[in-house]
């Protein structure tokens, strides 16, 4: 190619770059015309509309076609766009397990985009009571590891609380073993996760199973106290490694190299129907001979399908359980009424927990 095609391509791609700002500037001011309307029919409305959201990246895949672009590049970039748009209306309020650089704050960036607000908690009960008493508007937790199951943490907290499951997020994982030093043979002890040390558990056995493992809020703290602890390493991610300037010694060191961690979206709205929905449900066990079989069989009558049940003591009575359900479908679909009706017959609580978009895969 010669240098006279090079700089026509180049003047070509400058004008494309004017007339991509000159849209962006235009879907802005638009937003800002949709911010009017709202507050002149309502006090306090909702800017984060995940339905509307995930409509938007829906139809992105399906324009996308023979592009050079992956789904998952274009879907980035709206969603920040979105996320852009969105904090001209309102600069909404995140709340995470931090502290920063967890995979928590990564699942929130996918989620929502980075022009938001972050309020990094404790615990993740920190962060079901942040969106609860409104010093965060919403909040993002672990829910269920591809590997590992469901995040006890989190489920426990479905039980008192009043908030909803308004989305949901797919993060891959990859740990790292970070530290101060380069010599892995100083390290006297490991901080990370409970969750993290069971994914990375044959890894950990085969490489340094006399290593003392510490268990932590979270792995950015781990991280952090990595940081400032001689012969201390952290499993984290690389994002951690670069806030808290630490050495990975080893990359990629999860037991499965698909493990997955997914993360729901947690608000005081309702979101409606998309057509591609899923609902999650917390029902209480009857201790009695065929109980499960009969919970189960509401779904089967209505047709609907389950894609997850997990158990957990009802902490009110020893040996007696409560179950997490999550079925495809929407809480207004027919059919999941019905569930629902008859699900009421068979035992004492059934608690919506939410319906929200399914997440694109």
């Amino acid at each position: 190619m010669s240098k006279l095609d090079l700089a026509v391509i180049r003047t070509q791609i400058d004008e494309v770059d004017t007339q991509i700002q000159a849209l962006i500037t235009q879907r802005a001011n638009l937003a800002k015309d949709v911010a009017k309307a709202k507050y002149a029919e309502e006090s306090q409305p909702n800017f984060y509309r995940p339905e509307r959201e995930a409509e938007i990246l829906r139809q992105v895949i399906s324009r996308n076609q023979n592009s050079v672009l992956p789904n998952e590049t274009l879907t980035f970039i709206f969603q920040e766009i979105m996320s852009a748009c969105r904090a001209v209306q309102k600069n909404i309020m995140v709340a995470f397990l931090g502290p920063a650089g967890t995979y928590s704050q990564t699942a929130v960036f996918k989620h929502f985009g980075h022009a938001i607000q972050t309020v990094p908690a404790q615990t993740i009960e920190d962060v079901f009571r942040e969106v609860e008493v409104g010093n965060a508007e919403y909040g993002v937790v672990p829910i269920e590891n591809s590997t590992e199951g469901g995040v006890n943490q989190t489920l426990d907290c479905f039980v008192n609380t009043s908030l909803k499951i308004c989305g949901e997020i797919d993060l891959p994982i990859h740990h790292c073993l970070l530290a101060m030093t380069q010599d892995r043979s100083s390290i006297t002890r490991i901080y990370a996760h409970q969750q993290s040390f069971a994914q990375c558990r044959a890894w950990l056995n085969a490489n340094m199973p006399n290593v003392e493992r510490i268990a932590v809020n979270s792995n950015a703290e781990a991280a952090r106290r990595a940081s400032n602890e001689a012969g201390t390493a952290a499993i984290a991610g690389e994002t951690a490694a670069e806030i808290y300037h630490l050495h990975v010694l080893s990359a990629h060191i999860e037991d499965h190299v698909h493990n997955t961690t997914r993360f729901v979206v947690l608000g005081k709205q309702n979101t409606p129907v998309t057509g591609n929905d899923k609902t999650s449900l917390y029902l209480s066990l009857p201790n009695k001979m065929g109980s499960l079989y009969h919970l189960l069989g509401c779904f089967v009558k209505n047709t609907i399908n389950m894609s997850k049940i997990e158990s957990r003591p009802s902490r009110q009575t020893a040996w007696d359980y409560v179950l997490f359900v999550d079925i495809e479908g929407h809480i207004q679909d027919e059919p999941v009424k019905n569930a629902i009706q008859d699900l009421q017959t068979q035992t004492a609580i059934v608690k919506h927990l939410g319906s929200y978009p399914r997440v694109l895969r």
